[in-house]
């Protein structure tokens, strides 16, 4: 997920940035309902939504680690149709996920 400063890491075209980052807010702002910290390299959000959602987080997702290889996603079904998304990064990469986890929780909010 490209925050202002976008690190070299990443081959998305700089036009399709917003673009991206949008989907990510959307998907933030209608599906997130917790944003948890597991260390400084991992995060785990808690989503819920309509159908579809599992599917919708997992292709985003796909196409994240396509121009950002640095990223791990992991989708997990919860109980009750909940998602869990875990988002991991090597540490020289935690100020994308802090960047990232900052926009999660300000939708959440």
């Amino acid at each position: 997920m490209m925050p202002a400063g976008v690190p070299d890491a990443c081959t998305l075209p700089t036009a399709e940035r917003p673009l991206r980052r949008a989907e990510f807010d959307t998907l933030f702002t209608e599906a997130v309902r917790h944003v948890e910290r597991v260390n400084p390299a991992h995060a785990r959000l808690h989503l819920t939504g309509a159908p579809g959602l599992e599917a919708t987080v997992r292709d985003l997702t796909a196409r994240e680690t396509q121009c950002c290889s640095f990223f791990t996603f992991t989708v997990t079904p919860a109980p009750s149709g909940a998602l869990l998304l875990d988002i991991e990064v090597p540490p020289q990469y935690t100020d994308v996920l802090d960047a990232l986890t900052g926009r999660a929780r300000g939708a959440a909010a």
